[in-house]
């Protein structure tokens, strides 16, 4: 790949019309200094987040960019995703689900900015993504040339004189006027800002949690962590903090990377169907709104820094003509608690948490209490699924037996395997190995307890093997180890023998150097335990086969359906076919397919691939790192959908399910007492003991629109214990406490209970007490049954 071609990885900051297309006045535009972006001549604080538009459908894109903004963002950052808007050089695609430039206008009808990651290549987890995204990881790999290089790519975007700055993520080495910003999940601590006095703190990939592979368990990372590292970030004078992601959506198609899951970053504010993620996303929202009340101070004051001691730290903001001020009161120790005196007042700080004083004066928020207005409070709703009982059942499955070729089936033959990267050239998963051999009786064992072994070694992802039309099993890589080693007895015969062995990857490679020499595909194949000795079939006559005839005949749309026979469905086999109709679910809530039966494969609705499906491969938790498939609603009719799979190793489709998607389970967990606030203490055996002002303490349950509270699963005041759908309660729990809460907001779409110890009838000195409510109600429409 030429140098000149592979240039633009450089993030274009802040796109709008009515910026790019304003550049007679000086005052318009984007320019910056070292304290921030100024943009049309005014500072501001710039708030975040990646939604990339093709993870999701244009149905979706209005709805998320919006819950975007009520989150609190004012920017939405999204890559060009060029290997989709030009596949074949000089051939561009800039329609429908690709259409950027509408998606770019959604976000200035929203009123907000757009970051603009250009590409032509990324990483992203993108199928064959980047060599330079994060160029500073890879360049020591090139040598003075990678440096070189960096220089002269920053020149060659200086000079097209966009009007709007450059920014290079993780290059320590952004020259001129290119920034340097940060990725990472604490840049406010790690980030090592560039020497140039212009420059300003920008943090171009916060991650909200991690991307998951295939055969990882859960990643989760709290909102508390993420409020912390922000609220750290801007009280050292960053100035544009950016989510990666803020909703991750659904790799459709091939378009993950080597061995990313289909669903990515669900632990984003917004998850994959593009539902509120709690208490993620309302605690961001808070902090969003009370940095942006402090962003005079925060852009024009001084600030300060006072070192309390080792773990406490207080920063002030303070602007002595407009008296502006806010203080930043941080606390990194991980287990204790602990007061700080700031201006002859004590506050309470918790454990690694940042305390706000917009006037440096009132706490507006704690990083570590997710709150709601005064009020400490934990407040989620958590994702349900639901088996649509409407759906035809009687509709039956049909399959289609993909054909498994033999040597003389094949066109592309060489006295070895070939390397699968370069045969299927990214238009497919699979390429088919095949080959024959002769043996004479006496070379088989003359024994009965013993078998010849097929022995195959593999550079990767995955393989199934065929002997003499017998499946001899599967076997597959990891992201961390592609390479594995197959092995299985096999039963072969004196005369011609038939091996077929259908290599398969799960991505491509995303990131790293010389992505160009990466490998994959069938290595070495032998056969063990022969009277002869071990035969070598690498340098065999091989036939190959790329992609598979079902691909070819595009069987999973309306138009190719047609083109084979299908029969009726048989479960647990093995490269086949399957197909159905089924009538789409009531309603406008989100569809999923529960997947669990299946075992690895590809899925497809009305032509459209949702993506590759792998539950067969467990975590080590003994669970699929996914095993439930979006479906969104733009792709379905009201009746006689299409769903058509290609499985590899074998499942059951009867008990695929097709499920609705609710956050229909609401939860609060709120305090009387908030820690955070000004209140009088004392400490008792040497623990801080909290005395808290009266006040009338309250917290809210609501539903989403349309829907009220049917029912109270759990209500407890005391000291109950627990998360959200396993909450248990405490031995000071107040009797009264559920038919309050029932009483207060059965039939409601909204409601208002307190917080407050005489509401419940509880004992205020029950050794143990935390003056704590918990409640999970269900939410359900009007007429829905509970």
């Amino acid at each position: 790949m030429t140098q000149s071609f592979r240039v633009l990885f450089i993030l274009l900051l802040v796109m709008m019309s009515e910026v790019s297309t304003c550049k007679a006045d000086d005052q318009l535009g984007v320019t910056y200094d070292r304290r921030s972006l100024f943009i049309n001549g005014k500072r501001e604080l710039l708030f975040s987040g990646d939604i990339h538009y093709p993870r999701s459908t244009p149905a979706m894109w209005p709805d998320l960019i919006k819950k975007a903004q009520v989150g609190g963002l004012n920017v939405v950052q999204t890559y060009a995703f060029w290997n989709l808007h030009e596949p074949i050089e000089g051939q561009y695609n800039f329609e429908g689900k690709y259409d950027l430039v509408k998606f770019i206008k959604l976000i200035q009808k929203q009123g907000m900015y757009c970051t603009l990651r250009i590409g032509p290549f990324i990483e992203a987890e993108w199928n064959f993504g980047s060599i330079e995204n994060e160029y500073y990881n890879v360049a020591k790999a090139y040598g003075n040339a990678g440096k070189t290089y960096i220089q002269w790519a920053g020149k060659m975007a200086e000079d097209l004189k966009t009007g709007v700055p450059w920014v290079m993520c993780k290059e320590n080495s952004a020259p001129g006027a290119v920034i340097n910003a940060c990725n990472g999940r604490n840049c406010g601590d790690t980030f090592v800002r560039p020497d140039n006095p212009t420059k300003p703190f920008l943090w171009t990939e916060n991650w909200t949690a991690q991307y998951r592979v295939f055969g990882d368990p859960p990643s989760q990372r709290s909102a508390e962590d993420i409020a912390y590292s922000v609220t750290r970030f801007f009280s050292k004078n960053g100035t544009l903090v950016n989510y990666y992601m803020y909703h991750g959506g659904t790799n459709f198609g091939r378009t993950s990377s080597s061995f990313v899951t289909t669903r990515y970053y669900d632990e984003a504010p917004l998850d994959e169907f593009g539902l509120f993620k709690e208490p993620k996303f309302g605690h961001l929202t808070n902090l969003h709104s009370v940095l942006q009340s402090c962003s005079e101070a925060l852009l024009s004051g001084v600030s300060s820094i006072q070192v309390v001691n080792t773990d406490f730290e207080v920063i002030v903001y303070e602007n002595s003509e407009t008296k502006a001020c806010t203080a930043f009161l941080s606390n990194s120790n991980r287990k204790k608690d602990g007061v700080v005196n700031f201006r002859g007042q004590d506050y309470f700080v918790p454990r690694r948490s940042i305390s706000i004083l917009t006037d440096c004066k009132t706490v507006a928020f704690n990083t570590q209490r997710v709150r709601k207005q005064i009020k400490l409070i934990f407040s989620t709703i958590f994702l349900t699924f639901h088996v649509d009982t409407e759906i035809d059942i009687d509709k039956k499955w049909q399959m289609y037996k993909e054909h498994i070729p033999r040597i003389r089936d094949t066109v592309i033959k060489a006295t070895t395997t070939l390397e699968l990267f370069n045969m299927t050239r990214d238009t497919t998963d699979y390429l088919w190995y095949t080959t024959s051999f002769n043996l004479e009786n006496d070379d088989l064992p003359m024994r009965s307890d013993i078998r010849p072994v097929l022995l195959i070694s593999s550079l990767g992802h995955a393989l199934l093997a065929y002997v003499n039309g017998k499946f001899m099993g599967f076997a597959h890589g990891s992201n961390i180890e592609k390479s594995f080693v197959f092995q299985s007895p096999c039963h072969l015969k004196g005369g011609a023998n038939h091996i077929a062995i259908l290599g398969s990857t799960v991505g491509l490679p995303d990131s790293g150097a010389y992505l160009e020499h990466r490998i994959a595909g069938v290595h070495t194949i032998a056969i063990q335990g022969l009277n002869t000795g071990t035969l070598d079939l690498s340098q065999n006559l091989w036939g190959h086969q790329v992609g598979l005839i079902g691909e070819k005949l595009h069987i999973f749309n309306e138009q190719g359906i047609k083109n084979v026979e299908w029969i009726e469905a048989k479960n647990d086999m093995q490269v086949t076919w399957y197909q159905v109709r089924f009538d789409a679910p009531s309603g406008d809530d989100p569809v999923a397919l529960d997947m669990s039966s299946m075992g690895k494969g590809m899925a497809w609705i009305n032509g459209e691939s949702i993506g590759r499906y792998w539950v067969s491969y467990l975590n080590p938790l003994g669970e699929p790192s996914q095993s439930v498939y979006h479906v969104p609603r733009s792709l379905l009719k009201d009746k006689d959908n299409l769903m058509v799979l290609f499985e590899e190793q074998g499942g059951r489709p009867d008990d695929i399910l097709i499920m609705t998607v609710k956050r229909d389970n609401i939860c609060t967990f709120a305090s009387d007492v908030l820690p955070g606030q000004n209140m009088s203490k004392q400490w008792e055996n040497n623990q801080l003991r909290l005395v808290a002002h009266d006040a009338r303490e309250e917290t809210d349950v609501s539903c989403p629109e349309e829907k009220v509270i049917n029912s109270i699963v759990f209500a407890s005041f005391g000291n109950p214990t627990g998360l959200c759908g396993n909450f248990t309660k405490g031995i000071c729990h107040a009797q009264q406490t559920r038919s309050v809460v029932e009483k207060a907001c059965l039939g409601k779409n909204k409601c208002t209970i307190p917080v407050t110890s005489g509401a419940y009838g509880g004992d205020v000195n029950c050794p143990g007490t935390t003056g704590t409510l918990a409640v999970h109600a269900k939410c359900s429409h009007k007429d829905d049954k509970k």
